[in-house]
């Protein structure tokens, strides 16, 4: 039996992942943060599934799970691991805590690295497991308002980068895929961001407008599901791509890419209202 730790699986893709993963026959151990969403995820998923309950930020909790894991293992390969924690800290750079900004680079960035470093071994063998990193379109263009989560997802490909050309040495594939608007609670909790604290800056008409407009790509999102098929498909099919966009719109993606810096500049000053008044 094939077997992938995914870490973030208490809702959204992470979830969806595990859900899929099971229904095509792989054991899974996923993360979650809380016993309460172990043992309800254990009850939902039953055979098959185990959970780990670990912060990704702490590195002694995560290599006590991935010694679990060795265990469970018994001398067999892990499949994949699946890297798919993460936060949004959203906000206009110049008003963004810095406590808030540190804790979106430990768990987005750092705790990415920390899982890697713990479960990266149990890759090894004569047919060795793939990495599965959960990046975003974030991760090559930055929306104004974003910035905390961009610059993670931003350095979340490079790390990703890097890590698949050092590990080739051991034949460990990295792999990015990046959503676009995908139909999680994320959503949910970018509606009660409150913006009033920018109230009386020249960013709160702008703010306004994209809280309006990311919550009705929410709702129009792909089923997380369908991230979850591609993680089954990356892992599954001989060479995959290293990276993948799935988006609702990704011409418009391929666009936004393709555009000379500049001109996509003035396309975010024109809709939200950002040019120099």
């Amino acid at each position: 039996m094939k077997t992938v730790v995914i870490t973030g699986v208490s809702t959204g893709i992470g979830y969806a992942a595990a859900k899929v993963l099971l229904a095509g026959g792989f054991r899974v151990f996923g993360s979650v943060r809380s016993g309460t969403d172990a043992a309800r995820l254990k009850g939902e998923f039953k055979a098959g599934f185990t959970p780990l309950i670990f912060d990704v930020t702490e590195a002694p909790a995560v290599h006590t799970a991935a010694e679990e894991v060795r265990a469970a293992l018994a001398g067999e390969t892990l499949c994949g691991l699946v890297n798919n924690a993460g936060i949004a800290v959203p906000g206009p750079l110049l008003h963004v805590g810095l406590e808030d900004f540190r804790r979106q680079l430990e768990v987005n960035l750092t705790g990415q690295l920390i899982v890697t470093q713990a479960f990266a071994p149990l890759l090894k063998g004569e047919h060795p497991g793939r990495i599965v990193m959960i990046s975003s379109v974030s991760g090559r263009n930055a929306a104004p308002f974003v910035g905390p989560y961009a610059t993670t997802k931003f350095g979340l490909e490079g790390l990703s980068e890097s890590l698949r050309r050092e590990l080739m040495v051991l034949g460990i594939d990295v792999i990015v895929i990046a959503p676009g608007a995908i139909a999680t609670p994320i959503w949910d909790k970018a509606d009660a961001v409150d913006i009033t604290p920018y109230a009386g800056t020249p960013y709160a008409a702008p703010i306004a407008k994209i809280k309006r407009e990311m919550l009705t790509l929410g709702r129009q999102g792909l089923a997380p599901e369908k991230v979850g098929r591609l993680v089954q498909r990356v892992l599954t099919i001989r060479s995959p791509h290293v990276r993948y966009t799935i988006a609702p719109q990704p011409l418009l993606h391929f666009f936004l890419g393709a555009l000379p810096k500049r001109w996509a500049d003035r396309l975010y000053a024109s809709r939200l209202g950002l040019g120099k008044k």
